[in-house]
């Protein structure tokens, strides 16, 4: 049965435009809890980026040996990433290197934190950068009229997400992806020092004082908009804009360097951050992908890899609460490109592409997922990478085993393919699936 709870957002639009700011977090946890579900709370943080455009994954992880090795040259004269000499692939394995502009993601894979998922992505057969990623981010392939996306259905059937969590879920960046669409619950951020009272700093105290004074009391209401009150109270005191990061990390410059730092930063507030959301475009690389191993695509890729790398270095403070061995960071595209190179120096929509999961519980430094083979009779219609790993699985592994949540059916309709690859640790719980999920939400994605 559908509990009715008052969120921070419900809250907010009867609140005077003073604090219309603070829309988007919730106080209280969601209601639609699997029987089967662990009843201490889980701790655990997911956060998901995004690669929108499309990336190129068979740059980012090339064979370097064996006859796919020569598959890729020819399809490949101008765009190969040399497999010896200067500037050569990273060595991941003996048929896999990692494009040398990754080199901070080489340094996590060495240290068994990274691990990579090659020849996997979404099965539906679409080129379209819109129709697919919905598809992900929907959690529906070929449906993209769903109302609610796959970050949103575990969130209401998580059922270990204590009441007492201030701020759950983060978009970093300011704008709220399909991944997370009907939850009211998301606070949109790109910078904390945002994260305030809407006026004048001169009358901020006392606009502070009154909304005190007007919530005060043991109502509902009341609580909750202390709670709001609290929220604000937190962040301002942590000083965010003056922010140091931990352990002589360094953010890249630019949006994603920035957002990246902002959902660190909330981590370490401990306002019960579990799941946050950050993009990355600009992978549609149909012209001057590169020039050699240098170019668009090669900066890019290096944006990603420090990206990476500074986060965990962040987060990685040990000690008996250490947030990296809480962490679990999945990377993923739309669709990967197209095998061999274009006339423009660049590659065009294919299939299958590279996904990446970095943390704490990640059990890292291999290569996962059964490669299918770069010769023309072993590509997706002859021109693309095959997928031999449907991203639901990957996803669906990081829920039960990191997330415990078991509860696929509803957060994937339809998926019945759920085998682990132990690319993380933890329990495997018996997953939910078919109509047996349905009894414990009052809708499914439709």
């Amino acid at each position: 049965m559908l509990n009715r709870k008052i969120t921070r957002r419900g809250f907010l639009v009867g609140c005077s435009t003073a604090i219309a700011a603070l829309a988007g977090s919730q106080l209280t946890s969601l209601a639609f809890a699997s029987p089967d579900a662990p009843a201490q709370a889980n701790r655990d943080i997911l956060v998901v980026i995004f690669l929108r455009g499309g990336s190129d994954g068979l740059s980012m992880v090339p064979p370097r040996s064996g006859p796919d090795r020569g598959y890729y040259e020819m399809a490949r004269p101008m765009l190969k990433i040399p497999a010896t000499g200067e500037r050569a692939l990273l060595p991941l394995d003996d048929r896999f290197g990692l494009h040398p502009f990754a080199a901070p993601l080489h340094e996590l894979y060495q240290d068994g934190r990274l691990a990579i998922i090659h020849a996997a992505g979404l099965t539906s057969d679409t080129r379209s950068h819109f129709d697919a990623m919905a598809y992900m981010e929907l959690g529906t392939p070929g449906k993209k009229h769903t109302h609610n996306g796959w970050l949103t259905r575990h969130l209401l059937t998580a059922g270990n997400i204590p009441p007492e969590i201030i701020m759950p879920v983060l978009a970093a960046g300011g704008e709220q992806p399909d991944s997370l669409l009907g939850n009211r619950e998301t606070v949109a951020m790109s910078s904390p020092g945002n994260f305030n009272l809407v006026a004048d700093w001169h009358y901020r105290n006392q606009l502070r004082a009154s909304l005190r004074q007007l919530y005060a009391g043991d109502a509902l209401l009341s609580q909750v908009g202390q709670e709001t009150l609290d929220a604000v109270d937190i962040i301002e005191a942590a000083d965010p804009d003056n922010y140091t990061p931990a352990n002589g990390a360094h953010y890249p410059d630019g949006e994603f360097g920035d957002n990246l730092q902002v959902i660190a930063q909330m981590i370490k507030l401990q306002l019960g951050l579990r799941l946050a959301t950050v993009d990355l475009g600009g992978w549609d690389t149909h012209e001057r992908q590169a020039w050699e191993v240098e170019g668009y695509f090669a900066n890019l890729l290096e944006e990603l890899a420090r990206g990476m790398h500074a986060f965990y270095t962040d987060l990685d403070s040990g000690g008996n609460d250490n947030p990296a061995q809480r962490l679990t960071m999945v990377v993923m595209s739309e669709f990967g490109r197209r095998v061999r190179e274009n006339a423009a120096r660049g590659t065009d929509h294919g299939h299958g592409n590279v996904m990446f999961a970095l943390g704490g519980k990640v059990n890292g430094g291999r290569i996962y997922g059964d490669w299918p083979g770069l010769h023309t009779d072993q590509l997706y219609q002859r021109a693309d990478l095959a997928i031999t790993t449907d991203y639901r699985r990957v996803l669906s592994e990081i829920l039960i085993r990191r997330l415990g949540n078991p509860n696929l059916g509803v957060i994937f309709p339809g998926y019945t393919g759920y085998s682990p690859l132990g690319i993380v640790e933890g329990e495997d719980i018996p997953p939910v699936t078919g109509d047996g999920a349905r009894t414990y939400l009052p809708f499914i994605a439709r």
